[in-house]
């Protein structure tokens, strides 16, 4: 039997080679994404900048000691971005792949129903199926790990002493990363066919025939009810993106938009068709012939629709969906930075501030800390500040509890820290400074949320300076004296400026740096479902070489099969496109709700070119790739050709 499915895969190398793409490629960002981070895990850091902390242990965790790195030389954040990467190049591979294979499994209609009318049982038609589709995944896995061994130097010279990763990094043993890659390959390919082989091998020899040249009407109860459930699903994730849900709503805006893709690709066969109805009014009334019979054909065939809808309404959600999350969550944080600034002159640098025409300097020393819970212990962010200035200059309201206790060994804690960790006035946490003094700090207020203005743990200046003596204030909030003009006294101090001015300079750092992630993210992914698109279409067209044949031979002409091919591309796009933009549009919504409750002025950023680029950019691969092999078919062959 693999000996048959090698002989069947080397016949129809034109439907598989669009699935050898796909996979290849899926595997290499895997394995890319596998590699950079064994080589992150590998890093070991300096001896001197870390220090051992010993765990309090719980219930079930005896205590244990950990080395935790209390330098900026580590590379958590670059680690974090290659696990967004590695689940969203994963999600979408395994998307892809299953909608290739479906599509590659439902070309061969008639050639199935043929082997079943000669004899061939369910479980022969299943394990053809499944041998060819192992073929197709060793050689596409081998070849996609392959390209990701020799890429991997690259990705880590360009990684290295950036941002994310202000380290030198080398590649570690490629091996084991490699072969979760392939592996995951080769599951992904044969889950992929798994469906699309038990549907082949359930119809009857004269059903099959009878299907071979029109879909069956309906899809299976299975695939409703799993659709169905993966709705809901995705309904109940987006009622939890609300202010309630604090720092976890930004994740839930990532994820739910692929659970919304999952369910609408399973309920594709029934919702392509009807939006594609929607869309095709206005089309037929415009152009009658062409577009009357690419609304018939996408209509007609609705699982054929459907797969080629598939990876243009996961690209377009997914990142549509990140892209407008990042602006409002920028927007929002730009409010809150505008709003937790009350001094109007800030001071870059650790130069001292002082001179006429100055009344209160918040000079805080920013220093690090080790919180040890249970079962780890945490490197955190800390700011040494005096209480009675610091309130002065920046918006510290309390919660609950009082400023004014800031002293000794106490700390006042943010309020989404305090939420995540369930502190309250009175608790004490275990912390280590960095010069391995263990202390336990009394948590004396619970303050309002400052991103990018405080620090989430405020401790007394004095506590500061005799942990971390050498440490300087990397910037200062200066209040002017009564009667001074801020606008004259920046002029006057060095490294200074307006509060309005530094705020917008914070805005577009934080903008930036979303969209370098951004780029991090849906670089390789977008890459991907480029090509899975142009696969994808591809394939769909050179399989209906004899369809456009007997269209010439019913009087058609090559321009009018053109437009046909034109319009029912577009017709799928815009289906596609529209799916997408509603996902887009609802997890944007909820996600501006939730992260600007409780703040006014809020400025609304849309990047409309990036998300009007991704539609036109998924239109224009999905028109291309269709009407590039309609014209090569429509060149080689002529209508004599039907009777072969």
């Amino acid at each position: 039997m693999f000996y048959l499915s090698r002989q069947t895969v080397g016949r129809h190398r034109s439907l598989y080679a669009g699935a050898f793409v796909a996979l290849a490629v899926g595997v290499f960002l895997l394995g890319l994404a596998a590699t950079a981070a064994a080589a992150t895990n590998a890093y070991r850091g300096p001896q001197a900048g870390s220090i051992a902390v010993t765990t309090l242990g719980g219930r079930d965790t005896p205590p244990h000691t950990e080395h935790v790195s209390v330098t900026h030389d580590d590379v958590s954040g670059l680690q974090t971005v290659l696990g967004l990467v590695g689940t969203i190049s994963g999600f979408i591979t395994i998307f892809v792949i299953a909608s290739t294979f479906a599509f590659v499994v439902a070309s061969r209609r008639r050639e199935i129903g043929l082997l079943r009318l000669i004899g061939a049982t369910p479980r022969q038609i299943r394990r053809m199926i499944l041998g060819e589709a192992l073929v197709v995944a060793l050689a596409a896995s081998l070849t996609g790990a392959i390209a990701a061994h020799l890429a991997t130097p690259l990705l880590l010279s360009k990684a290295s002493y950036t941002e994310l990763a202000p380290v030198k990094l080398e590649p570690a043993s490629p091996w084991l990363p490699l072969a979760i890659a392939v592996g995951a390959g080769l599951l992904v390919a044969m889950l992929g066919a798994r469906s699309a082989a038990k549907r082949a091998g359930r119809v009857g020899p004269i059903d099959a025939l009878r299907e071979a040249a029109l879909e069956p009407p309906r899809i299976g109860p299975v695939r409703i009810v799993f659709g169905a459930l993966f709705f809901a699903g995705a309904i109940a994730m987006l009622t939890l993106i609300r202010p309630s849900t604090g720092e976890g709503a930004v994740p839930l805006a990532m994820f739910t938009p692929m659970i919304l893709v999952i369910a609408l690709t399973l309920l594709g066969p029934l919702v392509v068709p009807l939006v594609g109805r929607l869309w095709a009014t206005p089309l037929v009334a415009w152009t009658n012939v062409s577009g009357l019979l690419a609304r018939s054909n996408v209509i007609a065939a609705p699982r054929r629709s459907a797969s080629l809808a598939a990876p243009i309404l996961s690209i377009s959600a997914i990142a549509g969906s990140m892209v407008l999350s990042l602006s409002f969550a920028a927007d929002s944080e730009a409010a809150n930075i505008r709003d937790a600034v009350r001094a109007p002159i800030i001071v870059n640098g650790p130069a001292a501030v002082t001179g006429p025409g100055v009344d209160a300097v918040d000079a805080a020393l920013p220093i690090q800390l080790v919180r040890i819970s249970d079962e780890y212990a945490q490197p955190e962010e800390a700011e040494g500040i005096e209480p009675a200035i610091a309130s002065r200059t920046r918006d510290m309201t309390p919660r609950s509890g009082d400023l004014r206790d800031l002293t000794g060994n106490t700390v006042a804690v943010s309020k989404s820290a305090a939420s995540v960790e369930h502190y309250k006035v009175g608790d004490e946490i275990p912390m280590v400074f960095t010069d391995k003094t263990r202390v336990r700090l009394r948590v004396v207020a619970i303050v309002r949320d400052a991103f990018s203005v405080s620090a989430s743990y405020l401790i007394p200046l004095d506590l500061a300076r005799k942990h971390a003596p050498n440490v300087q204030p990397v910037r200062s909030f200066v209040l002017p004296a009564a009667g001074v003009d801020p606008a004259e006294l920046v002029k006057k101090l060095p490294n200074a400026q307006l509060a309005v001015d530094w705020e917008a300079d914070q805005a577009a750092a934080l903008r930036k740096g979303n969209q370098f992630g951004l780029i991090l993210l849906l670089g390789p992914a977008g890459l991907y479902s480029a090509i899975a698109i142009a696969n994808t279409l591809l394939m769909g067209s050179l399989q209906r070489r004899h369809e456009f044949i007997t269209s010439r031979l019913l009087g058609a002409t090559p321009a009018q099969i053109r437009r046909m091919v034109l319009w029912e591309s577009s017709l799928v796009g815009a289906v596609a496109l529209s799916l997408g933009t509603a996902i887009t549009l609802t997890v944007g919504i909820l996600i501006r709700h939730a992260m600007t409750a409780g703040v006014t002025d809020v400025p609304v950023t849309v990047p409309w070119g990036v998300l009007l680029g991704i539609g036109a950019l998924c239109l224009t691969l999905a028109v291309g790739s269709a009407l590039a092999p309609t014209t090569y078919l429509l060149r080689r062959s002529q209508p004599a050709a039907a009777v072969d």
